[in-house]
């Protein structure tokens, strides 16, 4: 990004037209610039610009800052030293870097780029046939240097296809952004856009079955021969054959999938399609919408414009708060949503300004919201006592299951029944007399595994009476045989 200094500097006029003058230079076959040199072609192509009046005094710290930021590579020149003194001052030469031509060439495509340059390239599509048949021909033949030149063409065209096709909808975009401002822009281009883009697709439309047939034309003579001769006339010295033939394999897999997707996915010249009927879609939905809107006469905007108006046409400061209670409904006691504990004392067409007040919470006079019980208070959770009582209770129930189990085995009579067998007991006799008909009562107990154990009491009506011996006492029984099993 040190490369884009010389756009945010404070001299960065000067230094964009100082790099202005070495692109003329390149383009003059010059490729190296001594402050001298930048002088005189800036009095050519100034055009009176103050930024670009500079002598070769002022040139020569810009040249050297550009160069300490990379934009530009110095060297030592030695041949134009006519003196000892000027040898020991040292006179540079300068030309551009790689990479700091590029970042010149990025500034100043956006400082000269338009919108009106913008379009989609529906010519070029005929190009596309013409040049795929003839890659056919030529590969069909073995022609390795028309194979090339073919190839070498139908990467840029597409290339430059794809570039403008970007610019384009990128450009509509900004524009159906910026309608909302200035519609009028919009509605004097539309004619022109819904025009291109329609011709645009039905050309694309009409030459894709064609573009498909002539590649398949050029796979059937042997589509994986055509990165080895285009490699083998490429003029890339720098690279080796094999680094060029893997270039021009991955160059024409590109060319491939825009013709023809992979799998699934759809084709590059689809894509193009359905994006180019989006587009006009969405210019015809705008379009739709401006006319609406220009048809009714009534707007939001023209809305509070109106009322604007009426607010300084108002003669006195009584009648524009007449005006705004009228038009906001402001004036009324129960804006707040908080009504009167008696709704029939005060009238609701009494003003607020005359209406006793309403007792509201301080959260709904300080925030704008009702008050709420908020978030329940913190649960504090006794673990220490809960484990406890669990233990104690599982005891209890072990307790008791080992005396259910003793009573059932030992029975109620010519015994004397424990403590806990006679709770047991005692439970079992009130489930069975609740109902008042000869019933069985049964309690059930867990030993803590899940599984169930019980004893069952079953009461018939008898002649004698039962007697149970407990370490309480003695149970009387009348008229009741008990069994336990």
């Amino acid at each position: 990004m040190r490369l884009f200094s010389f756009a945010t500097a404070d001299k960065r006029a000067e230094y964009l037209w100082v790099l202005r003058a070495f692109d003329h230079a390149r383009a003059n076959y010059i490729v190296l610039l001594h402050a001298s040199g930048v002088e005189t072609i800036l009095r050519r192509i100034g055009g009176g610009d103050p930024a670009a009046a500079l002598d070769a005094a002022a040139v020569a710290p810009l040249l050297e800052q550009l160069h300490g930021w990379g934009v530009l590579e110095r060297s030592f020149d030695g041949t134009r030293a006519a003196t000892l003194a000027e040898y020991r001052n040292r006179n540079f030469v300068y030309q551009f870097g790689q990479a700091g031509y590029r970042a010149f060439r990025a500034v100043e495509d956006v400082l000269t780029g338009r919108g009106e340059d913008v379009a989609l390239s529906g010519l070029a599509l005929a190009d596309l046939l013409a040049d795929l048949s003839d890659l056919a021909d030529a590969n069909a033949v073995g022609d390795g240097e028309l194979v090339y030149r073919k190839l070498n063409r139908l990467d840029a065209t597409l290339s430059d296809m794809a570039e403008r096709a970007a610019r384009f909808y990128l450009m509509l975009g900004d524009l159906v952004r910026t309608t909302e401002v200035t519609p009028e822009v919009f509605l004097t281009h539309k004619d022109a856009l819904l025009s291109h883009m329609r011709e645009f697709s039905s050309d694309l439309a009409r030459y894709a079955p064609k573009l498909t047939a002539a590649l398949d034309r050029v796979r059937a003579g042997g589509a994986e021969k055509l990165p080895v001769l285009a490699a083998a006339h490429d003029e890339r010295v720098l690279l080796t054959v094999e680094e060029r033939e893997a270039d021009w394999r991955l160059r024409w897999r590109g060319i491939e999938h825009w013709f023809v997707g992979v799998g699934s996915a759809p084709s590059e010249a689809e894509r193009l399609r359905e994006g180019t009927m989006s587009a006009i879609s969405a210019v015809l939905s705008l379009l739709r919408r401006l006319t609406e809107n220009r048809r009714g006469g009534v707007s939001r905007e023209s809305q509070l414009r109106h009322l604007a108006a009426w607010f300084a046409a108002t003669p006195t400061e009584e009648s524009a708060h007449a005006l705004f209670g009228a038009v906001f409904d402001l004036g009324r006691p129960r804006h707040f949503s908080m009504p009167y504990p008696d709704a029939d004392a005060v009238p609701v067409g009494r003003s607020w300004w005359e209406a006793p007040p309403v007792e509201i919470a301080r959260t709904l006079a300080e925030t704008g919201r009702p008050p709420t019980p908020g978030a329940p208070g913190r649960v504090d959770r006794n673990d220490s006592g809960v484990r406890r009582l669990r233990e104690k209770q599982l005891e209890t129930q072990r307790r008791r299951a080992a005396a259910a189990a003793a009573l059932a085995s030992g029975g109620v009579r010519e015994r004397e029944l424990s403590e806990p067998e006679a709770e047991v007991l005692l439970g079992l006799l009130d489930a069975a007399l609740s109902a008042r008909v000869p019933v069985s009562g049964r309690v059930r107990d867990s030993d803590g595994s899940g599984s169930q154990h019980g004893v069952t009491l079953t009461l018939r009506p008898s002649g004698a009476s039962t007697v149970v011996h407990t370490a309480r006492g003695r149970l009387y029984l009348d008229g009741l045989d008990v069994e336990v099993r």
